[in-house]
């Protein structure tokens, strides 16, 4: 329970009204949570904040665990050092707070601690936003078997079995047993919030990541070296597998990452109904016609073909081989995401789009509720940047 303090100096310095607060009544309320937040969003340790505000590691580590606040003349230079505003470190706002070992990242092993990090923070955003968002629009209903508000419950969940939790999900769905369109536009019209972030240097690394443990599902599709519609679509694929797979149990098993693929292997190219589209013998022409079909790369179709024992592994690996080899002619050359409308997530965008017209909300309203900058508001709908821009002329 806040003190009477505090409670005034909130009701002074509501996020909503764009007042900013002082530094003396942020130091008041200072939410440690928030920095902790902010710095991983930086990708800043303790020890790089501390040189940069000019105190110790130790006291950033108590800034953020509530034992001490800032001083007041601290603020501004947090804020600074972590662009964000200053009321971003006033309590009282929604705060999506994630177990880090309730993510599943799609490339573990090469992701860095501070990347985790930083990716747990963005989703605790994501979900902040589509808070503020589903207070004016009503989302999508969230029908993705065993999971409620936040929690799963593995008695009304899909089959453990990747294979048969695939096929029960595409029944559940009404998806029948050939190709899926628009797969990420499917998952949106479930409830699922599907984020595709800028790239960046970590976003590359970290590739993509999901959690069951908010109220709603998210999935973070990040931009990776490959960008290939048909490696976004397995990904997007792999992530619903852990959605529906893993939801109650800690990230971080290598087998969990088996059992990701298997689902969406089976989700995205059924058994029964590729079999009879796959050539009894190494055809890479046929495999590439097909990954138009299907939606998959030739790469999948090589290894469905080897699962289903019409290849051999010496036969697959020889035939990998040759894949290297027309890599990059047509066929066999990567598509972008940006040429598949249907496969980048629209359901943010969509519901700010609803929310101006019914409510009239703006970009500038929401970034102070959420005493976030506007351009990371903008960023997180997907809208467009219209500042002009300036070019220096040497």
């Amino acid at each position: 329970m806040k003190d009477s303090k505090q409670l005034r100096l909130l009701q002074g310095f509501d996020t909503s009204t764009g007042r900013t607060p002082s530094p003396q009544a942020v130091a008041e309320v200072f939410d440690g949570t928030r920095l902790t937040q902010a710095r991983q969003l930086a990708a800043l340790t303790k020890k790089e904040v501390a040189e940069r505000i000019g105190v110790s590691p130790a006291a950033v580590g108590q800034y953020e665990a509530g034992v001490t606040r800032p001083r007041p003349d601290l603020i501004p230079l947090i804020s600074e050092v972590l662009a964000v505003p200053a009321a971003f470190f006033l309590p009282g706002r929604p705060h999506g707070k994630l177990d880090g070992s309730m993510a599943h990242f799609r490339s573990l092993r090469s992701t860095r601690a501070y990347q985790r990090a930083k990716a747990v923070a963005f989703v605790e955003q994501v979900w902040e936003l589509t808070y503020a968002l589903e207070k004016r629009v009503q989302l999508p209903f969230i029908d993705l078997p065993g999971f409620s508000g936040g929690e799963v419950h593995p008695g009304s969940a899909l089959p453990r079995d990747p294979v048969s939790a695939a096929q029960a999900l595409r029944a559940h769905w009404g998806l029948g047993n050939g190709p899926i369109s628009h797969l990420v536009r499917r998952m949106e019209s479930r409830g699922i919030i599907v984020t595709f972030p800028k790239a960046d240097e970590d976003a590359v690394t970290v590739d993509a990541f999901s959690t069951s443990s908010l109220p709603r599902p998210i999935v973070v599709l990040t931009p990776n070296r490959f960008n290939d519609i048909y490696r976004h679509r397995f990904t997007a694929a792999h992530e619903l597998g852990h959605l529906v797979l893993h939801g109650d149990t800690a990230a971080g098993d290598t087998q969990q990452e088996r059992e990701a693929d298997a689902f969406a292997a089976e989700f995205l190219t059924p058994r029964d109904s590729i079999l009879t589209d796959l050539p009894v013998r190494v055809d890479l022409r046929r495999l590439a016609q097909l990954r138009q079909v299907w939606g998959v790369s030739v790469e999948s179709l090589l290894y469905r073909c080897r699962e289903i024992g019409l290849l051999s592994d010496s036969a697959a690996s020889r035939a990998y081989q040759r894949l290297n080899v027309l890599r990059g002619q047509p066929g066999f050359n990567n598509e972008p995401v940006s040429g598949y409308p249907g496969e980048q997530p629209v359901l943010l965008a969509q519901a700010f789009e609803l929310a101006t017209t019914a409510t009239d909300l703006t970009a500038s309203a929401l970034a102070q509720e959420l005493a976030w900058p506007i351009s990371r508001v903008r960023e997180l709908i997907g809208l467009p940047d219209h500042r002009p821009e300036l070019k220096l002329v040497p």
